[in-house]
Formats: structure tokens, C-alpha cells, sequence
């Protein structure tokens, strides 16, 4: 998966409109994020630029992403430089992967200056460079030091060089005989793999493409591609050319049929047959806004509660570990009887039971059998000390039983909450989400409280959809708004859905007491298996019954109800459809 040159020339055709455009604000919501809203007679749009390795992209979005509180220093330099600069020209060397966006900007002297931001879009290589008309670079958004690359550094005051680059074809101006010549010097190897040595700012999905279509599905090498076959694979290319110069692409995404994102192209892709699932867009940065939204939420969160991650799965594995302790002690305790068996007997024959005897061998009259059973004694002890020595290990076992039974259940019950959070937390979508995760947490006895100065960022409100057939469904998004919403807002008369043995969250239908249409409890079900651990799986149970049979016990802990009276569905995750239903 990755973001080729042809699809990177698209994107720059699409962003014309930007040009003559001024630089209204920049932000950075993460650390190798940048957002630059450019204001145009068309109205503003947002550049987002990520340079992240596995994410690295330049396109026009819509997502509303938080920015942090404090501007990272890049953001500021770049505030500093280019806030009200206009965007001159938007250049790419034939299909490189690197477009460079040209400013006319004022210094700080008040005199006008060109600038120029090179987004390299190279994968892990990736870089946004910000230097000026004599190639000088002002600063980068990751700094390439010696110790990083011998080859090309990046640093202040240098100044900037292209990155190393082969000679490849251009695929809009090469001829059919200088395609099959190119492929021809790598007789041994795939065929796709020869392609991509062979053109430039291809990717390999879209190289995979070409040889389906060209040999039918077949896998070849370069040598054994027959006449028929380098034909269609001009063809094709032939007609990518046509719809690239016409600006009739057709963009696609493929999707697992768990709905899992897999990858991307400028083209209609037909090899993975009914493998996979492709979904069509209009325009490159749509897609690529779509693509990237939801992957990129859940990195910035990772970024932002990274200790509270680290600490969940600590206290997850510990508690686990503790458990399963717990259990094999229990196990031990199982045997407990014998031990009280061994005092009775004792003190039944204490007649023939001397001090100073190393076991004795009585009769076992528990048993219908009656058999001999040896009982070990202790040389230093009297009979009657040896029987209460088994009755006080009987006690201390009967004891460490009932004691691990309620220990075992709590520590299970722990394992519960702490998956309920860590779920919640990867559903996070602001820091205000964070922060009163992290009040939770607090309020528990799991973290110390923040020292962060000021108020903390105020959490979103539970989520809220409208069925197809008009009701009013709210989620909540974390344990406390789960509580809050179930057992405070909610009435008894609403319906209550919950995966099944899945921790997520609660999604209530506000019905009055009547039971909503079989269409409205599906949605809200595929809903709650969409805000759920189970999202990823094909099939996912929903419990469901009326708020006056869900009940808090006295101390649970928060997120945590028991119900009654309860129906099951079993749906299918389907956030496309969730999504539809949201009410923005």
C-alpha cells in the first residue's frame, strides 16, 4: 500500500483550485501531521499533510481533528513563515513522489519572499521541507542528521537536494517498444515486479492489475510473456493513459470482507476477484480522506494516551497472572476433606495411637468399604496434637477456599473493566475523551491524579444516530457515560442493547415502552457491534431488553450492570451503515 507518483500528479491536478489561494491557519495535531487551511474564492480547504511511514499522503479533507493545546515548534516556524503567504504554483517532476508547493510570502522585515514546501511522500522516508528561493532550508518536519543518512541530510541552513533517483519511464510519454525493451532486461522476475523496475510512480497494486489483465490471472516471468500478452498489456496501459490525460479515473479502495481497509488505486482493481470488497470515489483526496480517517484517529490517540495503554495492558497481564495463581492455590484446596478425615480417624482409635509413632494405620469407617488408610503423624507430637494439627490445616484450606472463590471472581471482574477501558480508549476521539478515561482511572485507584494545570478538555457527548424508521438512539462512549446514560438519562421505558460477553458500550432507543420495529432494534444492534470490541468480527450477539430490567449492583464497578428479560440478535458490523445513521 503506498501513495505512487501517478496517483500523487492526480492529487496535484486536483489541488489547481488552491493556487492564487492565501494561508488563512496551519496546525499541527500530531508530530508528523500538518494541517494548512488555504482560503480560496471558492471558499477555505484544508491541505492535511502526514509524513508518517505508513501513512504518508498529501490531500484535501474534511475530518475535524483536534489539535493539541500547545503548537508543536514546526508549526509555529511554519506560522511564522508562511500565514498569509499565497500559493503561487504546485509543481512534481514527471511522477516522482514529491510535490512542491510554491508561496510568495513577507518576512518579518515586511518584504516579500518565495518560499517553497516539498511534501516527499517517499514512505518511511517521507519529509515535509520547508526552504527558501536559494535552496536554503529554513527547517523540516523530521531532521535527517549524519548519524540517520550518509547520503542525504536534512538540517537547517542546508541546502536542499533532490533525493537519489532512478532513470525510469514516464508511462504518459513512453512508447509501447521502449516499455517492452525495459522489461525485457529483467527476463527472470515477475512480471509486476519488472513493470515497476521499468516505470515510473507505480504502484504495486497497480502493477499486480496490468499482468492480470494482460495474462488473464496468470502469474509470469518477463521472459515468458508471449506477443498476445505484451499486446494487452499495452492495451491496458494504453487506456490508464487515456483516463489519467482525461481526468476520468475511477478511484478505489479495497476492503476485506471483514470491512478491514487493505488498500488503494487510480483505477478499478479486478484481480482479488470476490476476495475482497471495492468501494468507488469521485476524487483522489476523497478517498484518501476516507482511507485514512479512521486509521489515523486511532494513531494520534495511541500518540496522545500512550501511557494509559502501557498501563492497561500492565495491569491486565498482572491481574491474569494473579488469577490464574489464585486458581491453582484453589485447586489445592479441593483436598481439604481428607485432612479433616485424617482428625476423625485419629481420634477415633487414640486407644492404639502412641507418641513418638511415625504413621498409623486405622480403618476408614467414611468409606462403605472400610479400608485401611495410613495416616502420616509427627514423631514429636501426641495423638490428640497430630488430630488438631489435621483439623487446623482442614480450617486454614476451608478458609483460603471461600477467600480465593471471592478473590477469583473479583480479579475476573477486574480483567472485565480494565478491557472495558482499553476498548473505550481506542475509540477516543479528543483529548477531552482521554482526560476523563484518565479521571476514571484516577477515581479507581489505577493512576495519580494529572498535574496538568487548568481545566481538562471537555469530553465529546454521547454519540447520537436516528433509525431508518425515525427513533432517537444515543451511545455512550466510555464507562462513565455508559453509567450516566443507563442509569440516570435513560428512561425505563427505552430500550437497552449491549454486545453480548463483548465489552463496548451502551446504546440506548428511545421508544416509550414500546418495542421498537424489528428494522430500528437491527440498526441499533449493528450500532453497538460497531462500538464494540467486536467490531472486526463477521458476526457479533446483541442483548436487548428495557431499561427497567437493567440494574447497577451496589459497587460495581462503572460500565458494569446486570439485566434481565432479555432478547438476542446476532448482526453484522457494518460502520458504512453506522455511519449513515449518525447525527452530525
Amino acid at each position: 500500500m503506498a501513495l505512487d507518483g501517478i496517483y500523487l500528479s492526480l492529487l496535484r491536478k486536483e489541488f489547481v483550485s488552491l493556487i492564487d489561494g492565501r494561508v488563512d491557519k496551519i496546525h499541527q495535531p500530531s508530530r508528523e501531521e500538518i494541517i494548512m487551511t488555504i482560503r480560496t474564492r471558492e471558499g477555505a480547504k484544508k491541505l492535511i499533510f502526514s509524513t508518517g511511514a505508513g501513512s504518508a499522503r498529501v490531500h484535501i479533507t474534511n475530518a475535524e481533528i483536534e489539535n493539541p493545546k500547545t503548537p508543536p515548534m514546526f508549526c509555529m516556524l511554519m506560522r511564522k513563515h508562511l500565514s498569509g503567504g499565497r500559493l503561487m504554483d504546485i509543481r512534481q517532476d514527471g511522477f516522482e513522489r514529491i510535490l512542491f508547493f510554491d508561496f510568495e510570502a513577507t518576512n518579518e522585515m515586511g518584504d516579500r519572499v518565495n518560499l517553497t514546501l516539498a511534501a516527499e511522500i517517499m514512505g518511511r522516508r517521507s519529509n515535509l521541507i520547508l526552504f527558501r528561493e536559494d535552496g536554503k532550508i529554513i527547517d523540516s518536519i523530521k531532521r535527517v542528521g549524519q548519524d540517520m543518512s550518509s547520503v542525504r541530510m536534512v538540517l537547517p541552513g542546508m541546502t536542499y537536494e533532490l533525493p537519489p533517483r532512478e532513470e525510469r519511464l514516464n508511462l504518459l510519454e513512453c512508447t509501447k517498444e521502449e516499455l517492452l525493451e525495459g522489461i525485457a532486461q529483467y527476463p527472470t522476475i515477475e512480471l509486476s515486479k519488472a513493470i515497476m523496475k521499468v516505470l515510473e510512480g507505480i504502484s504495486p497494486v497497480f502493477a499486480r492489475e496490468a499482468v492480470f489483465f494482460a495474462a488473464r490471472g496468470a502469474e509470469l516471468t518477463a521472459e515468458q510473456m508471449s506477443g498476445d500478452c505484451a499486446d494487452r498489456l499495452w492495451f491496458y496501459f494504453s487506456k490508464v493513459r487515456d483516463s489519467i490525460k482525461s481526468g476520468e479515473n475511477i478511484y478505489t479502495v479495497l476492503k476485506t470482507k471483514e470491512g478491514n481497509l487493505k488498500d488503494f488505486c487510480f483505477c478499478d482493481i479486478a484481480q482479488y476477484g470476490a476476495l475482497m470488497i471495492t468501494k468507488a470515489f469521485s476524487s483522489p483526496s476523497e478517498l484518501l480522506d476516507y482511507f485514512y480517517s479512521e486509521r489515523d484517529s486511532l494513531s494520534r490517540i495511541k500518540q496522545r494516551a500512550n501511557d494509559l495503554f502501557k498501563l492497561l495492558v500492565t495491569t491486565t497481564e498482572r491481574t491474569q497472572r494473579r488469577v490464574q495463581n489464585q486458581r491453582e492455590e484453589l485447586i489445592e484446596c479441593a483436598d481439604r476433606g481428607k485432612y479433616k478425615i485424617y482428625g476423625d480417624l485419629i481420634m477415633s482409635n487414640m486407644y492404639s495411637i502412641e507418641k513418638g509413632q511415625g504413621s498409623a494405620e486405622v480403618m476408614n469407617f467414611y468409606d462403605e468399604s472400610c479400608p485401611m488408610v495410613k495416616i502420616p503423624l509427627d514423631k514429636r507430637l501426641t495423638p490428640t496434637q497430630n488430630a488438631q494439627k489435621y483439623y487446623k490445616e482442614y480450617r486454614k484450606l476451608d478458609t483460603a477456599e471461600k477467600k480465593l472463590t471471592g478473590l477469583i471472581k473479583d480479579g475476573e471482574e477486574e480483567i472485565v473493566y480494565l478491557d472495558s477501558v482499553f476498548d473505550s480508549l481506542t475509540r477516543a476521539q479528543t483529548e477531552g475523551d482521554i482526560a476523563e478515561l484518565r479521571q476514571e482511572l484516577f477515581e479507581q485507584g489505577y493512576v495519580k491524579r494529572s498535574k496538568q494545570k487548568g481545566k481538562p478538555p471537555k469530553a465529546l457527548p454521547p454519540m447520537r444516530y436516528r433509525s431508518s424508521d425515525g427513533y432517537e438512539i444515543r451511545v455512550g462512549r466510555n464507562n462513565k457515560q455508559n453509567d450516566k446514560l443507563t442509569c440516570k438519562e435513560a428512561e425505563k421505558t427505552d430500550l437497552w442493547l449491549h454486545t453480548k460477553d463483548i465489552t463496548g458500550c451502551h446504546v440506548i432507543v428511545s421508544c416509550n415502552g414500546e418495542m421498537p420495529p424489528d428494522r430500528t432494534i437491527e440498526e441499533a444492534a449493528i450500532i453497538a457491534a460497531c462500538n464494540s470490541k467486536g467490531k472486526s468480527s463477521s458476526r457479533v450477539d446483541v442483548d436487548y431488553t428495557f431499561i427497567k430490567n437493567v440494574k447497577k449492583p451496589a459497587g460495581a464497578k462503572p460500565g458494569m450492570v446486570i439485566f434481565v428479560n432479555n432478547y438476542t440478535i446476532t448482526v453484522k458490523p457494518d460502520d458504512e451503515l453506522a455511519e449513515s445513521l449518525r447525527v452530525k
